[in-house]
């Protein structure tokens, strides 16, 4: 996916006379001069939009300046870990991002084994490569849904929440759980697949499929959607580095960095997949190519679900874990979620309990400084496609 149409917006440069005087690089603004509004877009839930709040200065609908508040939602989850057994962490991390636990899964299990240097047999890696790939479905429908919502178009993100209650059943039948799953834990996973399971899964990969036709058709190629999202919120490529952009945001941006591919881990190496990148880098650009991803989640699906063996351990042998001591050390772990790099620094010392618990998601930078940065010169009603088109899981900023 190298094309997308030129933005006749990506030269544009707001005209700032009407706007507030800058000084050291930031407005100046008197609110009691009457020329300019405060107000504020959220918390209310569900959705990014509504997990934090978005103080914003406006001239008109046109924003000027923007601040993000967050503290809404459950927070500390690292502090939470630090005084909590390893194996009782696992509860905590699923909540770290809601629509897509099972990345936090991984990045601490993965930690804690190269801690404790354990090595997980080759068919759990099949399994964790195949439960990842399908938290990727789940996530991006539920993300493909809130973007086409920002736009009003609410009838897409009924589709996309209905077939995402499929993916759900899925993740019943293979962990016991819709939402939280708490299927990898250290040394592989809890349990086998299901008899029956890989036929159920491809016939709702096949279901996806033809919603999606439906949602290009809709979505993607409506004059609205498109007129909507062509110039809003563009990322240049030195934004990338400047701000610490990851993931599909910065692929969107002409960045070839997929964790997956440059740094593989679990079975990725093995899995057929190209690098998704385009070049534009504003929010029809970012949906695009997540709407590309998602099509190519489904595929590495199919993939991984014809080569994990039929036979073979998934669990590797570990002491009593409710009194695991783990060696003193420290690693980082990272993985390629839906929003980006998201990494898990560990600590031990030794004892029974973590030293120290660090988690890397997107969000903070995402929702926080480029979002701030990106908000200033559109209109309010833009604000949400804004926030959406950037990905963000709000827990991971309150973590």
């Amino acid at each position: 996916m190298n094309k997308i149409s030129e933005s006749k917006y990506k030269d544009f440069v707001a005209d700032r006379s009407k706007y507030p005087e800058m000084e050291n690089g930031k407005p100046v603004i008197d609110l009691d001069s009457h020329k300019f509004t405060k107000i504020w877009q959220g918390p209310q839930h569900p959705g990014v939009t509504g997990n934090m709040s978005v103080e914003i200065i406006v001239n008109g609908d046109e924003i000027v300046d923007a601040k993000t508040h967050v503290g809404y939602l459950h927070r500390g989850f690292e502090k939470l870990m630090e005084r909590r057994r390893y194996i009782q962490c696992f509860p905590i991390v699923c909540r770290i991002c809601v629509p897509e636990p099972d990345t936090n899964e991984y990045c601490v299990s993965a930690a804690m084994e190269d801690l404790a240097g354990i090595v997980i047999p080759d068919k759990a890696a099949w399994l964790r490569t195949l439960n990842l790939e399908m938290s990727r479905v789940a996530g991006f429908l539920m993300w493909l849904g809130g973007q086409a919502g920002s736009l009003g178009m609410g009838a897409i993100g009924q589709w996309t929440v209905a077939m995402r209650d499929y993916w759900l059943d899925l993740f019943e039948e293979m962990t016991g759980g819709r939402i939280y799953h708490m299927y990898m834990i250290p040394g592989g996973v809890r349990k086998n697949l299901p008899l029956g399971f890989k036929e159920r899964v491809l016939q709702t990969v096949d279901r996806t499929y033809k919603l999606l036709d439906d949602i290009e058709r809709v979505f993607l190629n409506n004059a609205i959607a498109k007129s909507r999202l062509k110039g809003l919120g563009i990322i240049t490529p030195e934004m990338v580095s400047e701000y610490g952009i990851v993931g599909p945001t910065a692929r969107a941006s002409g960045i070839a960095d997929d964790i997956r591919i440059n740094q593989p881990y679990l079975k990725y190496a093995e899995l057929e997949m190209k690098m998704l990148t385009s070049n534009i880098g504003d929010a029809y650009d970012r949906t695009e190519l997540r709407f590309q991803e998602l099509l190519q989640s489904l595929d590495l699906v199919k993939q991984i679900l014809n080569k994990i063996p039929e036979n073979g351990e998934i669990q590797a042998k570990l002491p009593n874990v409710l009194h695991w001591k783990i060696p003193a050390g420290q690693t980082y772990i990272k993985a390629e979620s839906t929003r980006g790099e998201h990494g898990f620094y560990m600590v031990s010392d030794g004892s029974k309990y973590p030293r120290r618990v660090f988690a890397r998601g997107a969000s903070y930078t995402h929702a926080i400084s480029v979002l701030e940065k990106l908000a200033v010169n559109i209109t309010i009603s833009d604000l949400a496609a804004l926030m959406v088109s950037l990905h963000t899981c709000p827990p991971e900023i309150e973590r």
